[in-house]
């Protein structure tokens, strides 16, 4: 597929390297995750990289990945995928407007479908910029049967691009946001850790890709399957795999620190080097899912003395490790690693955004509810988007014994900017609430679901976790 010079390339505009759970922490309190762990903040894989913005890496630097030997007089095994369902995924939220409230009101639901975009890269884009992730789905089923890796293709021979790796990385990465897991698992099974021979440039003739070497596949695709398995209820394998991707992005790392020093060369380590820490950021994650808080402490300490990492970046390690503290019940240990944060703090007189959650979490820990409220408040003051911070509030009153106000203040929330605050965390909180509240609580979350239909066009749970709605099928 060619793209307009002035079109990014899919592999460009879906994120080569995804920002890590520290910058969701430092810019994006109000996202959220479902099944997982409160330990672990997922990435967002669909994200734009500010890596690739940053600095112009050469394609020789980006894909260096060593070709694995094969055996003399052995065939080489060949990756055979293939997509896995054979029919479109449904759209819940439209199943249950229809069951719930009214089919005709269900049919005038205003999503985009794959039908509505062209069928390439440009209309892949549109879907997830959108936010219909389902339609997205659908539409790499489209694209991959173009490519002869369809429903019943699995177990086929098949010649590989970087564009069908990177709709694969893309395909994958929308199931497991959408908590399709298992859909996810079978479909990733065949590309292991992307090391089979046909993964790389050198497999095919020189013709085919001008002589390029190295990986086809983005780096983001061998992180994200290196992670799956802590999606599938195994973070002890996706550590082990994640150390492995550790040690092979370490060496090319040390590889670029021994060349000339030069621009390019410096622009190669440090590129090596984000793609290093992002890693290590994957392996805190995994970690905090084992319990290996001497690891994730261990490893947080050697990311906040890097040289490299910006103050900001060196703040939200700090904030995040007093979060961490604070799930290990270490309240004095928390409150020591909020008080680092803030010698990386510019003014030193007015406390930031940050700086109000974190002792706002602590407050909490300690069970002082209204000194909690009152900083969330401040917070909110300063950013009145973010919606961790509603949450939070809530949480707040309803301890405080203020069951109603604290319903008021998450329909208040939903009511000023609907498409931010009807994220899967708040709806779920404001359901509680709603069924704490009244035996008679469902006539409300149709009422949520109303807005919901309106406002989203995919949730990454489940209705019947999500509003409760325990009649949606």
């Amino acid at each position: 597929m060619t793209q307009e010079k002035t079109e990014p390339s899919l592999s460009k505009y879906f994120a080569n390297d995804p920002p890590s759970f520290f910058d969701h922490l430092a810019n994006k309190e109000g996202k959220t995750t479902s099944d997982i762990p409160d330990a672990y903040v997922s990435y967002d894989y669909l994200q734009s990289s500010p890596l690739d913005t940053k600095c112009n890496i050469p394609d020789s630097v980006r894909d260096l990945w060593e070709l694995p030997p094969i055996g003399v007089g052995a065939p080489a095994a060949t990756t055979m995928p293939g997509v896995s369902v054979a029919t479109d995924l449904n759209d819940p939220v439209q199943e249950a407007v229809s069951v719930l409230i009214d089919p005709i009101e269900a049919q005038h639901r205003k999503i985009l479908s794959p039908d509505d975009v062209t069928q390439d890269e440009r209309g892949l884009r549109e879907l997830i910029e959108h936010g219909c992730f389902r339609s997205g789905v659908n539409l790499t089923a489209r694209l991959l049967t173009i490519k002869q890796q369809g429903f019943g293709r699995a177990g086929y021979a098949v010649k590989h691009s970087p564009n069908s790796l990177q709709l694969w990385f893309t395909r994958i990465a929308l199931l497991v946001k959408l908590g399709q897991f298992e859909i996810a698992r079978v479909e990733a099974e065949p590309f292991e850790s992307l090391n089979k021979p046909d993964m790389f440039y050198e497999f095919y003739h020189p013709d085919m890709h001008a002589d390029k070497k190295g990986s086809m596949a983005p780096f983001s695709f061998r992180l994200l399957l290196a992670e799956l398995p802590i999606y599938l209820g195994v973070p002890r394998l996706a550590l082990d795999r994640l150390m492995e991707l550790l040690a092979v992005t370490s060496q090319i790392k040390s590889y670029f620190e021994r060349l000339p020093e030069s621009s390019t060369q410096k622009d190669a380590e440090r590129f090596w080097h984000s793609r290093e820490t992002r890693i290590l950021h994957s392996i805190v994650n995994c970690s905090l899912l084992v319990k290996d808080f001497s690891l994730a402490d261990q490893l947080i300490r050697r990311l906040v003395d890097d040289p490299a990492a910006t103050v900001d970046e060196k703040r939200a390690l700090l904030s995040a490790w007093g979060r961490i503290r604070l799930q290990c019940g270490d309240i004095y240990g928390a409150e020591k690693k909020f008080s680092e944060t803030k010698r990386f703090r510019e003014d030193q007189a007015n406390p930031d955004l940050r700086e109000l959650i974190d002792r706002g979490l602590l407050a909490v820990a300690q069970n002082d509810f209204q000194s909690a409220l009152g900083l969330f408040q401040k917070a909110s003051a300063l950013d009145g988007s973010n919606t961790m911070v509603y949450n939070n509030m809530g949480v707040c009153l309803l301890y405080s014994g203020k069951l109603k106000e604290a319903i008021k203040l998450f329909e208040s929330a939903v009511q000023r900017n609907p498409k931010m605050a009807l994220n899967e965390s708040l709806m779920v909180n404001l359901a509680t609430l709603y069924e704490l509240e009244s035996n008679n609580s469902k006539e409300k979350k149709v009422a949520l679901l109303k807005l919901v239909n309106k406002h989203r066009a995919d949730l990454s749970v489940g209705l019947d976790v999500c509003l409760k709605l325990q009649t949606v099928v």
